[in-house]
């Protein structure tokens, strides 16, 4: 059962990446909402599950996981423009951090997954 080997490994990394999102997120001034750190967490965890589910792999790993990233940062990433003003951060800034630090958490877990645990798509 290789493929729920990839599922719980990709899922957990989806989850570790949420909570090291969340500590990005939370380290500034303001205080961070709730709602907000279950997203970020939720969105991140997201990402994780889709590339353990996923049994298409893009020409590389790499490929593959920056794509998953990026496309499952957009709906946080869009999330992120309602904010309230921050004068730590514009609105603009978040929303391509957002989306660039999505592609680099795709781009790890398919690393932890299919590099290091040696679990691959269509396995």
């Amino acid at each position: 059962m290789k493929t729920g080997k990839r599922l719980i490994i990709a899922t957990l990394c989806g989850v570790i990446t949420g909570l090291a999102c969340f500590g990005l997120a939370s380290s500034g001034k303001a205080e961070l909402p709730w709602p907000a750190a279950v997203q970020i967490i939720l969105s991140r965890t997201l990402i994780g599950f889709s590339i353990g589910i996923s049994a298409v792999s893009i020409v590389h790993w790499s490929l593959n996981g920056l794509v998953m990233g990026v496309i499952y940062s957009l709906p946080l990433a869009f999330g992120v423009l309602m904010a309230p003003d921050n004068p730590e951060f514009s609105r603009s800034m978040l929303f391509t951090s957002t989306i660039v630090l999505g592609a680099v958490y795709g781009i790890f877990i398919e690393l932890v997954t299919t590099v290091v645990f040696k679990a691959e798509a269509g396995d």
